[in-house]
């Protein structure tokens, strides 16, 4: 038990130090981060959006054509 013990308080001491370095030398603000990641979702979207368009043209072409007698 004494082991156990031991080693999750080494390992939530570990995680502790290991979060604030990579808060301490993280290459940009939180501010930062958080406008690059709504970009990034925006896009995301926009791309998604545009793949579903482009798919449903397809689908509609090919239901057309299933459709001619």
């Amino acid at each position: 038990m004494k082991k156990l013990i031991s080693f999750l308080s080494g390992a939530l001491l570990g995680g502790l130090v290991g979060a604030t370095f990579a808060l301490l030398f993280a290459p940009s603000t939180g501010k930062e981060l958080q406008e690059k990641m709504l970009l990034n979702a925006q896009d995301l979207k926009n791309e998604i959006q545009l793949a579903a368009k482009s798919r449903r043209q397809e689908l509609q072409a090919q239901l057309d054509k299933l459709r001619k007698p």
